[in-house]
């Protein structure tokens, strides 16, 4: 999967966070740092979203498929 990170210098600190997925966000005292937090986040907020869909998804066929789309 790929996303978009976006990094910003706010005083002291690096903010980031993921274009595409609100809440993935992050804070770091390098850039360095922001980055690897921002993974970590990203991977959090993936893995919680799965968990939540698989408890809330009804019984009964289930198809699924991965897609690709690209942003013109």
């Amino acid at each position: 999967m790929q996303f978009n990170a976006v990094y910003q210098k706010h005083g002291k600190w690096y903010l980031g966070w993921v274009e595409e997925i609100p809440g993935v966000n992050t804070q770091g005292k390098t850039l360095k740092e922001a980055k690897e937090n921002l993974k970590e986040a990203l991977a959090l907020v993936l893995e919680v979203n799965k968990a939540l869909i698989e408890k809330d998804r009804p019984h009964g066929r289930t198809i699924r498929e991965r897609i690709q789309f690209q942003n013109a």
